[in-house]
């Protein structure tokens, strides 16, 4: 018996494994997708992740319903938090939702895919490396995929600079028009006080090829997280102006940042 197949047996119960396979995939007969997708491998993810989910993170979600059950989709959020544990976030509650769940493919930074055992383990749980062609051959495959924009400079982002929206790169929208893609909006409001950093050690970043070097705690903080899943926004694909991209970009932008608010109002305490 394999690894992926003991801990199943221990972990996956009956109805969580009837979830996950009424969530269809085009895998192939090794059970793996072209990117490394794996069904069996996302079963023992999504019962310990439900754990964070229920538990640790006592998550909030509202609007997930928002999502559209098929066709490509760009779920685009703030990112923060040191790790990615808002993309783990947003995905289990777009998997779990009962009515037309969707497993979204999350676009990890350059850095994750570089760690042994980690980059496989990402690949098998539906993370890609996020570079345009990636993302654009998952949105012609008509898959649900999780963006953030900021990129480091919002998962790397220092305590007081916490919600505070880091410039976005114009590509998702690109990608959007181009694929006929929706886009969803996500606030996220908890994860910047998960791992809250200081200060960043840069020449230590630089000296261990890694992106940011955070001065912050060691252990992850039991915040409770609110997710705020907006509207889908529609952009057509006419040919128009950089200068009329990042305007759409901004609007985008601006509606994440009223789901942040949103989602901070909401908030009774942090943990």
């Amino acid at each position: 018996m394999g690894l992926a197949s003991y801990l199943k047996s221990k972990l996956v119960p009956a109805e969580l494994d009837e979830h996950i396979n009424r969530i269809r995939k085009p895998i192939g007969t090794l059970g793996y997708d072209p990117w490394g997708y794996n069904n069996e491998v996302i079963k023992v993810g999504f019962s310990l992740t439900r754990q964070l989910y229920e538990k640790y993170f006592r998550v909030h979600a509202q609007g997930v319903e928002n999502v559209p059950a098929e066709g490509p989709v760009l779920i685009v959020a703030n990112h923060s938090g040191q790790l990615p544990i808002d993309g783990l976030l947003i995905g289990y509650a777009l998997a779990s939702r009962q009515h037309q769940p969707r497993i979204p493919r999350a676009m990890i930074e350059r850095f994750f895919p570089t760690v042994p055992w980690l980059g496989n383990l990402l690949n098998e749980m539906g993370a890609v490396l996020g570079d345009p062609v990636n993302c654009a051959k998952m949105l012609a495959n008509d898959e649900a995929v999780i963006v953030f924009p900021e990129g480091i400079r919002g998962s790397g982002k220092l305590y007081h600079d916490r919600y505070q929206l880091k410039r976005f790169g114009n590509g998702f929208m690109h990608l959007a028009m181009k694929y006929k893609a929706s886009i969803v909006p996500v606030g996220v409001v908890g994860c910047e006080e998960t791992l809250p950093a200081i200060a960043n050690i840069k020449p230590l970043a630089r000296a261990l090829g890694i992106p940011y070097a955070p001065v912050t705690l060691p252990v992850v903080l039991p915040a409770k997280v609110h997710l705020n899943f907006g509207a889908p926004m529609v952009f057509d694909d006419l040919e128009i102006p950089e200068e009329q991209i990042t305007a759409r970009v901004e609007q985008v932008k601006a509606e994440i940042s009223r789901l942040i608010d949103k989602g901070l109002s909401e908030r009774k305490r942090l943990f």
